[in-house]
């Protein structure tokens, strides 16, 4: 009898731990979606892969002078992905680029998706997107133009030929 009772206290106790583990793991999928700032990024579990992109990545110069002068004209939506290599990639080299070109973040919106590109509270909802990370740009409330995934040329000059108002399509594009 006290076998019986010590194994039925061995489950219940296996049970408890692992329920405890499931709802962590649940809560951290929930944490990884939603609106999102630098200094989430900058910590844990975000940091592995934000902090080294962030500080490797390698600035166009010449490019991020002449975005300089465009600085405060326009606003930017991102639509991104935690589980997203070019999400993981492209997010920290634009908070670099940005800080560059000393851009307000008050202007800036930063929105995980989860997998099914969606948030609990369908945030990106009317904004068409397909593929992650999607850069929205807005001058004056309107959008102007949508860098999407991978650069044409690099990330810098896609943002220049967007809030410079020169024709510019991004890699889906087939318009």
């Amino acid at each position: 009898m006290k076998k019986l009772i010590f194994i039925l206290f061995i489950i219940l106790f296996q049970l408890s731990i692992y329920a405890q583990a499931k709802e962590t793991i649940t809560q951290n999928r929930v944490d990884q979606v939603g609106v999102k700032v630098k200094e989430d990024f900058k910590q844990q579990p975000y940091s592995e892969w934000f902090n080294p992109t962030y500080k490797d990545y390698k600035l166009d110069k010449r490019t991020i002078k002449k975005l300089k002068k465009y600085s405060k004209d326009f606003k930017i939506k991102v639509f991104m992905s935690v589980w997203c290599h070019d999400s993981k990639r492209e997010v920290p080299h634009l908070y670099k680029i940005l800080e560059a070109i000393n851009f307000d973040t008050k202007n800036l919106e930063v929105i995980a998706l989860n997998r099914a590109k969606k948030t609990p509270e369908n945030l990106q909802e009317g904004y068409n997107i397909i593929r992650t990370p999607t850069f929205i740009f807005y001058k004056n409330d309107q959008e102007i133009g949508r860098y999407v995934e991978i650069p044409r040329k690099n990330l810098e000059k896609d943002i220049l030929k967007i809030v410079s108002g020169k024709a510019y399509k991004h890699s889906y594009d087939k318009s």
